[in-house]
């Protein structure tokens, strides 16, 4: 069983919009900075943005600065990014992980399995 779920991909026209969930059955978001990542093909996975246990928010891509809004429900155990102006280069696949920590430090654990975002020109 994976510790925490994503949903929310698909396939968009650039200029759209999609709102990834994330979701967990046993671990309790609410004490963790919890963050998205993404992994394009033949290309490493990096970060895209976090959200600290109080609502701090760390962006790890320029790029999506404007366009991405991260956001958590802890009473639904529920994290979220909402993806507007999509390009082609957002193209990836997205997981949700939470942190070690209740910032956003660079320990990482509790990987989904990802849900895959495609963006087409």
């Amino acid at each position: 069983q994976v510790p925490v779920v994503e949903s929310g991909g698909g396939l968009v026209q650039a200029g759209g919009s999609l709102r990834l969930s994330c979701t967990a059955s046993t671990l309790r978001f609410a004490g963790f900075a919890m963050g998205w990542f993404r992994q394009a093909p033949g290309q490493d996975r990096e970060g895209v943005i976090c959200i600290s246990r109080n609502g701090m928010i760390a962006y790890y891509q320029d790029s999506v600065k404007g366009r991405f809004t991260i956001s958590r429900d802890d009473a639904k155990n529920t994290l979220y990014l909402q993806m507007d102006s999509l390009k082609p280069e957002d193209t990836a696949m997205y997981y949700c992980a939470a942190n070690r920590y209740s910032w956003c430090s660079e320990s990482w654990s509790s990987w989904g399995q990802g849900t895959q975002v495609s963006v087409s020109s």
